[in-house]
């Protein structure tokens, strides 16, 4: 029979290589490859991309290209991106934890 740590260790076992998107409390994202984590819920991700939310001058000026151009409605702003490789996620800091599923 299975105890609740066994059947954890297994879980965590899964996702092992599998791609994580990892939410911090500062709004960003890391998405990266779970190679392990801790007993303080610090994530280390490999091949990782940080997302961050635009700045306000960077929605303005979508919003500016958005009326320039004669557009009307909803002005979309992608979020940045940059390489960041081997991270450490700190678990104090990690507000949602989703696995990448491919369809």
């Amino acid at each position: 029979m299975e105890t609740d740590a066994d059947e954890a260790k297994a879980y965590l076992t899964n996702l092992l290589n599998r791609t994580l998107h990892v939410h911090i409390s500062d709004g960003r994202m890391f998405v990266g490859q779970m190679k392990c984590t801790d007993n303080e819920r610090n994530i280390i991700l490999a091949m990782t991309h940080e997302y961050r939310q635009p700045t306000e001058s960077d929605v303005e000026a979508a919003t500016a290209r958005h009326e320039k151009e004669g557009q009307t409605g909803n002005v979309k702003v992608d979020m940045k991106k940059r390489f960041v490789g081997l991270v450490v996620v700190p678990g104090q800091y990690i507000t949602k934890i989703e696995l990448e599923s491919y369809v």
